[in-house]
This record gives C-alpha cells, sequence and structure tokens, in this order.
C-alpha cells in the first residue's frame, strides 16, 4: 500500500452481531427519551395555557333593565377589560375581583356578549326577557290563591308560570321541567328533607297526644289548679278565662291542636262561669298561632327555619337558621302583644266594642250566645278522643321534645365549637349547632315516647297508637306540599332574578327603615284575603329577604325584622280572616257563631296591629329602641287603651232572675 492511500477497514463477520445488539438497545432508550420530552414539554404547553385560559360565566337568563354580573376566571386582578356586543361596547374598565358588574340589556331576545380580557376575547350568550315577567310568578301564586282560596294550586301555577318563561314559552316543556326541574330538587335536597321529616315526626306525635287523652288531660289539670274551690262569682270568672288562656299557652306544639284542645275542654267550665262563647273564641284564637309561632319547638318551627335556612343558603349568609329564628323572636310584635292583650283583658275584667256587649250579654241573661245565632258544630270534641283524659300522655313527650332538641344542639354545637377553635361559650356552641340534626332526633323521640307512654297508661294498645300516629302524620301532608312548592318557586323566583327586579323598582324609594313595617302590612293584607298563614309566608320569603339583604347589607336587625314581620303580619292577618282555617276551627270548638267571632275578633286584632306597626315595626325600623322596648312600650299603650275605653262586665249576682233557666238550657 502506497503512502497517503485511503485505509478502507472492512467489519469482520463476528462485529455484525455485537452491532446489532447496540442498535437495538439504542434506538429504542432514544425514542423513549424523545417520547418523555415531547410529552413533558406538551404537558408544561398545555399548563401554561390553562393557566393563561380566559373563562367568562353569565346567566343563561336576564332580564331587560335590569344589571346583571359577568364573571371573568383565569385573569387577576387589575387587568383592562372591555364588554362588547356586536362590536358595541357596553362596559370597560379594570378588574377589581372576578366580576364585573352593572351591566345591562335594553332588547328582549338571544344576546352574545364578548369580553376581551388578558389579551384573550371570549363569548358567551344570553336570553334576555321583559323585566316585568319575572314578578308574575309570585303575583299569580298571590292572585290565584286571593281568589280561589287554593294555596296549593295558586303555589303551582306560580311555579308553572316560572317555568313558561325559563324555558322558552314552551307550555308541555315547561310542565315537565316543573315536576323534574323544580319540585323534585326541592324535595331531594337534604337539609329540605329533613325538615319534611321533622314535621311529619311532630305531626304523628300530636296525633298520638290528641287521641290518647294527653291534651284533654293537660287541660283538666289547668283547670284545676286554677280554678281551685272557686265555682262561681267573679273571681271564678278571672280564674276560668285565666285557665283558658294559660293552656293555650301551655299546648304550644301546633295552632291546630292547640284551638281544637282548648275550646273543647274548656267550653264546659267557661259556660258555668257564664263566660260568652264570643270571648271563649277570642282566647283560643288569641293563643293557638301567635304561641305556636313563637315556640322554642312546634309544627311551625319546621316551616318557619325552612324558609330561612333557602334564603340564607342562596344568599351566602353564613347563620344557623334556627339560631336566626331565635334572634327573631324579640321583633314578632304582634304575636307577643296579642298574647300579653289576652291576658291584660282577663286580669282588668274589662272589655270594650262589640266583646263587651256579649260579656254583658251572658254575665247579665245567661245567654252564651246572641239571639238567633247558629252556633257552629262542636268539631273535635269527645268524638276526637277515644282514650279517657291522661296529663302524663302530654307532657312526657313535650318535655322529650324540648330536652332531646336542647340536648341535641348543644352537642352539635360543641363538637363543631372545638373542631373550629372557638371559645366554648353557649353563644357559640348554639350559633355552631346543627339545628335540623337536633330538630328530627327531638321529634323522633316524642313520637317514641308518645307511642310508649300511651301503651303504658293503657289508653290504647299498640295498634291504635300507631293508627293515631299515622293520622297525625296525615294531618301534615298539606304543609309539607306547601313547603316543596314554595321552595319550588323560590327556585324559579331565584333563575327569573325576580328579587333584584324588585329591588330595581323599590331600591330608589323604600328606605331600609320602612322595610319592616311594609313587609308587616303586606303580610298581612295577604294572609287576610287568602285565609292561611303557611301560605303567606310561602309567597313572601322568596322576595323579602333577598330585599333586605341588598337594601340594608351586613344589618342584621333589618334581616331579623323583615323576617319576623313576614311571620308576625301573617298571624295578624289571619286573626281577623273570615276565612282562616284557624278562626273557623275556633267557632268551632267553642261552639260559637263564626259571624260573631270574627266581628267580636277584628276589633282588637285591628288595635293590637297597629300598636305593633308603629310600635314596633317603625319605631325599631328606624332605630329609635331596641325590640324590648317597642314590646314595652306596646304594652303600655295597650294597657292604657283598655283603661281608658274598657268597662268593667257586670258581675253574675246581678243576672235577671229569669236568667237561670237560660243558663241551664245553654249549659246542656
Amino acid at each position: 500500500m502506497y503512502p497517503g492511500a485511503a485505509r478502507l477497514t472492512v467489519p469482520r463477520a463476528d462485529d455484525y452481531p455485537r452491532n446489532m445488539r447496540r442498535l437495538s438497545i439504542a434506538l429504542p432508550l432514544a425514542f423513549v427519551i424523545a417520547t418523555f420530552v415531547i410529552t413533558a414539554a406538551s404537558a408544561l404547553a398545555l399548563a401554561q395555557d390553562a393557566e393563561t385560559e380566559v373563562e367568562v360565566e353569565l346567566s343563561g337568563l336576564t332580564l331587560t333593565g335590569v344589571p346583571f354580573d359577568v364573571t371573568v376566571k383565569g385573569v387577576g386582578d387589575g387587568a383592562d377589560y372591555r364588554v362588547l356586543e356586536r362590536d358595541r361596547v357596553i362596559s370597560e374598565g379594570t378588574l377589581a375581583g372576578d366580576v364585573i358588574s352593572g351591566l345591562t340589556v335594553e332588547q328582549a331576545g338571544a344576546h352574545t356578549l364578548s369580553v376581551e380580557v388578558g389579551g384573550a376575547r371570549v363569548s358567551a350568550m344570553t336570553r334576555a326577557i321583559p323585566g316585568w315577567l319575572s314578578l308574575l310568578p309570585p303575583l299569580i301564586a298571590i292572585l290565584l290563591a286571593l281568589l280561589l282560596h287554593e294555596v296549593v294550586l295558586a303555589l303551582f301555577a306560580g311555579v308553572y308560570a316560572g317555568a313558561l318563561f325559563i324555558f322558552d314559552f314552551s307550555p308541555l316543556r315547561a310542565a315537565l321541567r316543573t315536576v323534574d326541574t323544580y319540585v323534585v330538587p326541592a324535595l331531594a335536597d337534604e337539609d329540605h328533607a329533613s325538615i319534611i321529616v321533622f314535621s311529619l315526626l311532630l305531626g304523628g306525635m300530636v296525633g298520638v297526644i290528641t287521641r290518647s287523652g294527653g291534651g284533654a288531660g293537660l287541660a283538666r289539670v289547668v283547670a284545676d289548679t286554677v280554678l281551685g274551690s272557686q265555682t262561681q262569682g267573679p273571681v271564678a270568672r278571672v280564674r276560668g278565662q285565666l285557665a283558658t288562656w294559660l293552656l293555650g299557652v301551655a299546648i304550644f306544639f301546633d295552632d291546630y291542636a292547640n284551638a281544637l284542645l282548648v275550646g273543647s275542654s274548656m267550653r264546659p267550665v267557661t259556660d258555668r262561669l257564664k263566660v260568652s262563647r264570643e270571648k271563649l273564641a277570642f282566647l283560643v284564637d288569641a293563643t293557638a298561632a301567635p304561641v305556636s309561632s313563637v315556640a322554642l319547638v312546634s309544627s311551625w318551627i319546621g316551616v318557619e327555619v325552612g324558609y330561612i335556612h333557602e334564603q340564607f343558603k342562596e344568599l351566602g349568609i353564613e347563620q344557623d337558621a334556627y339560631v336566626a329564628f331565635l334572634d327573631t323572636l324579640p321583633y314578632r310584635f304582634y304575636p307577643w302583644l296579642m298574647l300579653l292583650f289576652g291576658l291584660m283583658l282577663i286580669m282588668s275584667r274589662r272589655d270594650f266594642g262589640p266583646m263587651l256587649k256579649a260579656e254583658r250579654r251572658a254575665v247579665t241573661t245567661g245567654a252564651l250566645v246572641a239571639p238567633g245565632s247558629k252556633p257552629a258544630s262542636d268539631f273535635g270534641d269527645e268524638a276526637e278522643r277515644s282514650a279517657k283524659p291522661n296529663f302524663w300522655n302530654a307532657i312526657l313527650p313535650i318535655v322529650t321534645v324540648i330536652g332531646v332538641a336542647l340536648f341535641g344542639m348543644y352537642f352539635t354545637g360543641r363538637a363543631a365549637t372545638e373542631e373550629a377553635g372557638d371559645v366554648l361559650s353557649m353563644r357559640n356552641i348554639f350559633g355552631n349547632a346543627s339545628s335540623l340534626k337536633a330538630l328530627l332526633w327531638a321529634s323522633a323521640a316524642g313520637s317514641a315516647i308518645a307511642i310508649i307512654t300511651s301503651v303504658a297508661t293503657r289508653s290504647f294498645n299498640l295498634a291504635d297508637a300507631l293508627h293515631a300516629w299515622t293520622a297525625g302524620l296525615k294531618s301534615m301532608v298539606l304543609a309539607c306540599i306547601i313547603l316543596v312548592l314554595a321552595w319550588s318557586l323560590g327556585a324559579v323566583c331565584k333563575e327569573l332574578h325576580t328579587a333584584q327586579m324588585v329591588i330595581q323598582g323599590l331600591g330608589s324609594w323604600l328606605s331600609p327603615a320602612l322595610l319592616s313595617a311594609s313587609v308587616f302590612v303586606i303580610a298581612a293584607v295577604v294572609s287576610f284575603a287568602t285565609g292561611t298563614s303557611w301560605g303567606t309566608m310561602a309567597i313572601l320569603f322568596p322576595l323579602v329577604v333577598p330585599l333586605a339583604h341588598e337594601l340594608a347589607p351586613g344589618e342584621m336587625h333589618i334581616m331579623l325584622g323583615s323576617i319576623s314581620s313576614i311571620l308576625a303580619g301573617s298571624v295578624w292577618g289571619d286573626h281577623c280572616s273570615p276565612i282562616s282555617d284557624t278562626t273557623i276551627m275556633s267557632s268551632m270548638a267553642a261552639s260559637c257563631d263564626h259571624v260573631d267571632h270574627v266581628k267580636t275578633q277584628i276589633p282588637y286584632a285591628l288595635l293590637v296591629g297597629i300598636v305593633s306597626l308603629v310600635l314596633g315595626e317603625l319605631g325599631t325600623g328606624f332605630g329609635f329602641y331596641s325590640p324590648w322596648v317597642g314590646l314595652l312600650l306596646g304594652a303600655v299603650v295597650l294597657g292604657g287603651v283598655i283603661y281608658l275605653f274598657g268597662k268593667p262586665i257586670a258581675a253574675p249576682s246581678v243576672a235577671m232572675a229569669g236568667s237561670a233557666a237560660s243558663a241551664a238550657h245553654e249549659e246542656e
């Protein structure tokens, strides 16, 4: 080989296997490394894209002329934004948070809005309907309730009307969605289900107490304790009415049971004492709904707490619904003052207006009902009870419910307070308590004790006790239906932005200080016309609570006053209404002519309602004083009215000679 020539090396035959092994290892390794690098780069790129991706959330339904919000995610504070519709800028500025507020559209129909922010442009669609349509569902519910006196039908119609507007005015879709989109979720919600079960269980307990003679036994003990040896004369007459009032306060767990048991149990006693049937019906009616609406545990509690809980959850208010209910108690001016007014009339031995005439007729002539009157039937008397009166059948279940409810709230509240690391004060414990769980435990325990007690005292056998329990449970079905439809109407109103429309219309002129008084009057009018307190609460809660939250954010005395005004106004209208269920039941249980009961009660109800409105709702609404001062002032004014305008009732000793036969006839 000559110098500078290229050297060609030819592999030997035994080198091929070695090179192939190296290549078979290198190629897969290179493929794996390349795949890893590409995947990592892609993931990093996607992560960077995700960090910078802009998302826009917009309600699918808006109202013309009513401000709405757009939520922007993926962009921090301080970024400039523009909101456009068809390249027309409708809002621009700098982000503070992730919400762009105050946007409006003026034309009904479909709208595509584009948000330019953070170098991106994102579009979202909404459908606008005329703002006044959002008011129709609750208004339809109110009007139908007024015209037909059928709250269930009225509420269902309100929900259907809302679904009609939401689902593009399709009648068939609206009918289907009324059930599967609003009614079923309202019932399926865990908290709602807890309230329904509590109400049913408590209704079952009341059924056992009533039919086992527990209510009658409680009435007998109260009457015997108060009357003592007094069987006639002015003192006995006062004591008989006082026993009626005390029994009305003692049977606090249900207004229906209160009216039926108090009237039918005390009627023989008050007849012997020559107390007019009108006065008995008033004392029954004046304690039934008022005491049940403010009692710590009653059939009303599930309804009231349910409404409060639902609205607080929707508005993001962090407060237990039962604790909020307790906080509203001082603001319940009408129920408290009506209870006190009835007691003052008894102790003063005075009356005025039509009631004075009725009382003087009963005392001087022995005529317990007016000539020509037609007393209502003795509904709910002995036919309602198949067992002898037994005090323990009532007192043991009632004490159990109260005790278990308090223990349950303390137990759950203490655990939650310790977990949160807060101070173990009673306020924190009950503020952190799970009231729904406690009420569930209480109603279940009360039902069990009622059944066990009635069987142990041989008032019932087990089969009869269970039958009485299921009968009492059935009595709460209508209330539960109203609750579910009320929750459904609330969901519809939320989707239609009804509260925002009300705020838009009222916010310009309605002062927060006037809100409680206005709600009190509106609730009274609706309750008077419909004859139902629960139906009124169902209609007004979804409107009033958001309005109070918007007009006076963070001012809980306005919120509590507004909630109380719904409840108190409902009871006021219920008392004045001739078609109210409790008013009718009071007439029946007292065997009083229904028209006579309404005529003699309305002046008293109007007086207490006006005093509650002026000294309670307006005084506390404007912040002049606390609700306790309002209650005190109201009591002083009512006492003054009784003293100035009330007149003493003649003693039975001045009765005419011929009255004995008439009185004996009435007692028979």
